[in-house]
């Protein structure tokens, strides 16, 4: 039978081996969850609302467990391992508090004597979700989901599927029936057969273009709905008038954050001419000083990427920004130890054609871009293929706003990093996807919004 080994990517030691289940035993796992949304739908907003804060109990209680567990699988730093359990107990407790109100029935004016809108669960929704934030991607699909009376089937990432069975453990935990979320230990090859099973009524997926496109157009020939959230390549415009130390300190974070593989994370940092070079000054400062190591040691700052491989592509992408002309100003060196470390690295004088302006580095690498002024600025941020978040800091709000206007991005940050906050809709244009999660926009994605006319 064939298995899944999970590789702790500090040491490169082999973690835990999960069996994969055949696709016959993945089809009977998806009926079974048909068979329970049929009685999981009949249920009032309020009793799904007591699971969902027995759920956020269950990950507070096992904070530490589940924290340790992503920072093995995936190598993000313990604290920010902690923050993303708390993140998703605090998903939990907002859509247990506000679907009622977020789904409520909206009454239409018409010649009718009663007309409205009413928006009901699908079925079953197949989730295909990645490593990075191994408990947030899937409790960002899942609590929205549920809480709307729909179930959930999760293929997620090989390498991280001790997190995933951790999460299919914690609902049952909670109290959620057999059937309501349920994770599918299965080869990327299956996909296309979970898709055309007669029991999945939509696929939401948080990954790469390459896999977006082809998870689409299977779901497209079988007439099903997706959300696909992919990558970004997200631009932050430093102003004249920005405070060169706080917009240091948020850029070094950004692009050292989650070791640097976030897909809203700050990546292409475009500066104005009159303060590059003093920017880039302090910018290299806080980067070089930004200690790498043991991502369970609470005083790192940034660990290893989640792969080796992936670690060789991202160099790859350096070395080749450099040969087309970019300045390698830190970094840029594979280090000699073990595991799938890459040092804080900072690529300057980038332009469009080159590796690291055109394509998204996933990674702790940024790239540092000069523009002339406001409108240059913008011209320059939005020349790209992805359009997932984007940022500017700046002295002036009214004037951030109107650059934060016409940035095309899903979200756009005025001195602060872009997030993802439930009350709030998450989502890209152009090649980092379409459709939006959470909030009351992210709620409705999955639920047929149904006209009712009462003569």
């Amino acid at each position: 039978m064939a298995s899944t080994i999970t590789i702790n990517p500090a040491t490169g030691e082999k973690i835990a081996e999960y069996d994969r289940i055949t696709i016959n035993e993945a089809k009977e796992k998806i009926a079974q969850s048909k068979r329970s949304y049929d009685s999981w739908k009949q249920k009032t907003f309020e009793e799904r609302a007591q699971l969902m804060f027995k759920l956020a109990e269950v990950l507070e209680a096992n904070k530490e467990e589940y924290a340790q567990l992503a920072t093995r699988e995936m190598g993000k730093t313990i604290g920010q391992s902690r923050k993303e359990i708390e993140k998703c107990a605090f998903i939990c407790r907002y859509y247990g508090d506000n679907t009622k109100d977020l789904l409520a029935d909206e009454s239409v004016k018409t010649e009718a004597s009663k007309s409205y809108v009413t928006f009901q669960p699908i079925g079953v929704i197949f989730a295909i979700m990645p490593w990075n934030f191994p408990f947030f991607q899937v409790i960002r699909f899942a609590v929205p989901a549920l809480m709307a009376g729909n179930t959930g089937v999760l293929k997620h990432a090989s390498n991280v599927q001790g997190c995933a069975f951790a999460l299919e453990d914690a609902f049952a935990k909670a109290g959620f029936p057999e059937g309501t979320f349920t994770n599918l230990n299965i080869e990327s090859k299956r996909v296309k057969d979970i898709i055309e099973d007669k029991n999945i009524v939509a696929v939401t997926l948080t990954g790469s273009e390459p896999a977006g496109r082809s998870v689409a157009s299977i779901a497209g020939q079988n007439l099903k709905k997706t959300v696909m959230e992919l990558g970004g390549s997200d631009a932050y415009i430093i102003l004249d008038d920005a405070d060169l130390e706080q917009a240091t300190d948020l850029a070094a974070f950004g692009r050292l954050q989650n070791n640097g593989q976030t897909c809203i994370a700050a990546k292409r940092f475009v500066v104005l001419d009159t303060i590059y070079d003093e920017f880039l000054t302090l910018f290299t400062k806080k980067m070089k000083a930004a200690k790498m190591g043991e991502p369970t040691d609470e005083d790192t700052y940034y660990g290893p990427m989640a792969r080796i491989d992936l670690r060789n592509e991202l160099h790859e992408q350096v070395l080749k920004t450099i040969a087309q002309g970019g300045k390698l100003v830190l970094g840029g060196e594979i280090p000699d130890s073990k595991g799938a470390y890459y040092p804080a690295t900072i690529l300057a004088d980038l332009e469009p054609g080159m590796e690291g302006f055109d394509n998204e580095l996933f990674g702790p690498v940024a790239s540092v871009i000069r523009a002339r002024d406001d409108a240059h600025a913008v011209e320059l941020a939005n020349n790209s293929i992805f359009g997932l978040g984007s940022g500017v800091f700046t002295g002036n709000s009214e004037r951030g706003e109107r650059l934060a206007l016409r940035l095309e991005a899903g979200s756009s940050f005025v001195n602060k990093l872009v997030v993802s906050d439930p009350r709030l809709p998450f989502g890209g244009v152009k090649n980092s996807g379409y459709g939006r999660e959470l909030a009351a926009y992210g709620i409705r994605e999955f639920v047929n919004t149904k006209t009712i006319w009462i003569q």
